[in-house]
């Protein structure tokens, strides 16, 4: 029953050149996440584009990946502008001919009180963690995926998958991505397009480190089973591994890569609640 087993042998999967050949495009690649995984996707052999608005961390990106030997490209853009998303397309192409991975890494989000949440905060969020990760889906697949009928396309989404306290905006944004990356894998398999989302957990990343005190830090290792926050390279070898022949048959998922939290929950007291109107009026 079934088919011939695939032309590849097992021991093929974590080999130095598991992606030659291929072609890896990541958003926000400068920095943390996107930074991992270009790195990851390099050390593979793939050549890789990275994009992000900041021009210097994705210069020392592709300086990185030189001077191990890789091929990299590197192009500073806003791709919540769809003009732009169309540029760094058509640049990834001129250069390399195709795309065969692409990692929708870039997002921004900040912490706030659901019911302090403005208009142009909720929008702001969705654009870049949304609406941005669409276009530049959409022109990936139609300009090189859907032509050349394979491709990898990853999401990058949030755990605990629950919803987390003064992040509803975000939450509900990566929550979006999810659903995306399921949909897409049931239009696309037919192109022999893979559409997965990865949800890491808290990654101790310069950006965490930067905004939260250590405290902070150290209360959010205590509700991970494992004992620590996450690193980028948690992350980024995951999407390695599924981007590899090994990750041949993993579509229309989500994976979760976050020490067990998800399946702990927050970990935390629930907060204390809030007195009656009447009594915050009237102490």
């Amino acid at each position: 029953m079934g088919s011939a087993s695939p032309p590849y042998a097992t021991a093929s999967v974590l080999r130095p050149g598991v992606h030659e050949g291929k072609v890896a495009l990541i958003t926000g690649g400068g920095t943390g996440i996107g930074r991992a995984t270009a790195l990851d996707l390099a050390a593979g052999g793939a050549s890789v584009v990275v994009c992000g608005r900041r021009a210097e961390p994705l210069a020392e990106v592709r300086k990185e990946i030189e001077e191990a030997g890789g091929n990299c490209l590197d192009i500073a853009a806003d791709i919540r502008d769809e003009e732009q998303v169309t540029a760094v397309v058509d640049r990834a192409l001129d250069a390399y001919g195709r795309v065969d991975v692409l990692v929708n890494n870039a997002g921004g989000q900040f912490t706030a009180p659901a019911e302090d949440i403005s208009a142009n905060g909720w929008r702001a969020v969705h654009r870049l963690a949304v609406d941005a990760a669409w276009n530049v889906t959409r022109e990936v697949a139609r300009k090189a995926m859907i032509p050349q009928r394979s491709g990898a396309v990853f999401f990058l989404a949030f755990s605990p998958r629950r919803g987390i306290p003064g992040m509803v905006h975000a939450t509900a944004a990566r929550a979006a991505v999810e659903n995306l990356a399921a949909g897409l894998s049931l239009e696309w398999g037919r192109y022999g397009i893979r559409s997965v989302c990865v949800a890491p957990g808290t990654i101790a990343t310069g950006g965490l480190e930067e905004t939260y005190t250590e405290a902070d830090r150290e209360r959010w290792a205590q509700a991970v089973p494992l004992g620590r926050l996450g690193r980028a390279e948690d992350v980024s070898g995951l999407i390695s591994f599924l981007a590899s022949p090994g990750g041949a048959y993993i579509t229309g998922t989500t994976v979760v890569v976050d020490g067990g939290a998800d399946a702990w929950g927050t970990g935390h007291p629930v907060p204390a609640q809030s007195p009656p109107r009447s009594e915050e009026a009237n102490p």
